[in-house]
């Protein structure tokens, strides 16, 4: 492998994985009321954290703005 090669292929893992944000920080954007996101949180406190650690950190991040 090249080193063009790695870079081009960490360019667009960088991408695909931004992507995959945006998209989760969408669809959780849509949980506005306080019964909507204790249902959530609930959801998310049956799975082990580091399955859930991305959509906590975006529900976190839109509590401090």
């Amino acid at each position: 492998m090249t080193t063009w090669t790695a870079i081009r292929g960490h360019l667009h893992h960088a991408r695909a994985t931004h992507t995959s944000r945006r998209q989760l920080q969408r669809e959780l954007a849509r949980y506005t009321s306080a019964s909507d996101l204790n249902e959530l949180h609930a959801i998310l406190d049956r799975y082990p954290d580091r399955d859930t650690a991305a959509m906590r950190r975006i529900l976190v991040g839109r509590h401090t703005l």
